[in-house]
């Protein structure tokens, strides 16, 4: 495996329904509204956004996510990420007692310099970095999800 590859699983269980989970989700250009770390959102074409993240270290990712595959009703979503990350992203949202349960697949590449050149020491720091911000996603979606009256 190449010392700069990851590959992240993470799930996020929330009590708000699922159509409720997936419209934002799906609505990219809403991420700065509810979680801290998505710092912008730039529309790029109707498929195509740019995002500018930054977590607890201080340096910050500029991805672009284009889509690859919107399906409401299997609760289906795939982008491709070029930039700073080169790979995708998957996420299927689900049913549950309670709510929804969010599961996220990401296999990147790190293509930053800073990020290739660190990653054989920095590994772990990076990983606790995006374990970090996807923590502060989760919160952020539950609580802008309650704000909204999605339960």
């Amino acid at each position: 495996m190449r010392v700069n590859a990851y590959h992240f699983r993470d799930t996020w269980l929330l009590s708000a329904p699922v159509r409720a989970v997936f419209e934002v989700v799906t609505d990219v250009a809403g991420y700065p509204l509810w979680w801290p770390d998505v710092r912008e959102v730039t529309r790029v074409d109707e498929d195509t956004a740019q995002l500018v993240c930054r977590a607890a270290l201080p340096y910050a990712l500029v991805v672009r996510m284009r889509r690859a595959e919107q399906d409401p009703d299997r609760g289906r979503l795939r982008v491709h990420l070029t930039g700073d990350l080169e790979g995708s992203l998957a996420a299927v949202v689900l049913g549950r007692p309670g709510g929804t349960r969010l599961e996220i697949t990401q296999r990147v590449l790190a293509t930053k310099p800073l990020l290739r050149t660190l990653s054989p020491l920095a590994r772990p720091v990076f990983r606790a970095n995006h374990a970090l911000m996807m923590r502060r996603g989760r919160r952020g979606l539950q609580h802008h999800l309650s704000a909204a009256g999605a339960r």
